[in-house]
């Protein structure tokens, strides 16, 4: 287990899913937990939850495709406990599901402004304060959609492979004490898997649930590379599904 008491951590879409498992697992490894969603309803029962466990969290509702919203949840959590040490860019969409000659222009870049352009914005607030107090480290939660087309989700494609390409840059750019790093964590037993499921497109959508693994799982990994093992795979993409990989976190 990974030793986090003390550090701060922001984790974004934290109502549910990979989210929640991830902000429970930093919490119990001794992280002060800040969890962020849209709305505070579902964040703040998990938020209580912890605490009730004996954790530090709080929810702060963040909309990650405004900025002004994303500097103020980085505010929110170094005014509360000092610092940021974790950012966990888990927020992200998978509708709407469907073919670009049908797709909706409005939804179609609502979606790519939170699964890609929400990740820049994470990143523009978070650098300069864990440049400032000398380190820190930033997940981007990436996809196997980032690296290979998959019919109706063009929009989520395209960004999760602009964010892969963000992460390079931005552990280019970062400095030695700032670790970049991204996790594709594979397939999930998520709600995003039920609406992928329901679509019917795609070999995804045909996939049995038993397929899928446990949010806890890529939960796990989050705690891990925020950890010493995130600086040996700065700038990279560590898959879920590597079995070494999965070795190596204690999940086989």
């Amino acid at each position: 287990m990974t030793d986090l008491n003390e550090k701060t951590a922001i984790v974004t879409g934290a109502s549910r899913g990979i989210g929640a498992a991830a902000a429970r697992e930093l919490a119990a490894q001794g992280a002060n937990v800040v969890l962020a969603a849209r709305t505070t309803d579902q964040i703040g029962e998990v938020a209580a939850e912890i605490t009730a466990n004996g954790g530090n969290a709080i929810a702060q509702a963040t909309d990650v495709a405004d900025y002004a919203s994303v500097a103020a949840m980085i505010d929110r959590a170094v005014q509360t406990y000092g610092r940021l040490d974790i950012l966990v860019q888990n927020a992200g969409v998978i509708d709407p599901i469907g073919h670009l000659a049908d797709a909706d222009p409005t939804a179609w870049a609502q979606a790519t402004q939170i699964n890609y352009t929400g990740v820049f914005f994470g990143l523009r607030a978070a650098l300069p304060v864990m440049q400032g107090q000398g380190g820190g480290t930033i997940i981007n939660i990436s996809s196997g959609a980032a690296h290979g087309p998959m019919e109706g989700w063009s929009h989520y494609c395209s960004a999760k492979a602009a964010a892969a390409m963000l992460t390079r840059c931005a552990n280019l750019e970062a400095g030695e004490m700032v670790t970049v790093v991204g996790l594709s964590p594979g397939t999930v037993a998520t709600y995003m898997q039920e609406a992928i499921s329901a679509s019917g497109l795609n070999p995804v959508s045909k996939l049995d649930w038993s397929a899928h693994i446990p949010p806890k799982w890529p939960a796990k990994a989050i705690a891990w590379l925020a950890g010493t093992a995130g600086r040996e795979f700065a700038g990279e993409e560590v898959a879920l599904r590597d079995e070494t990989i999965r070795k190596r976190i204690g999940l086989i």
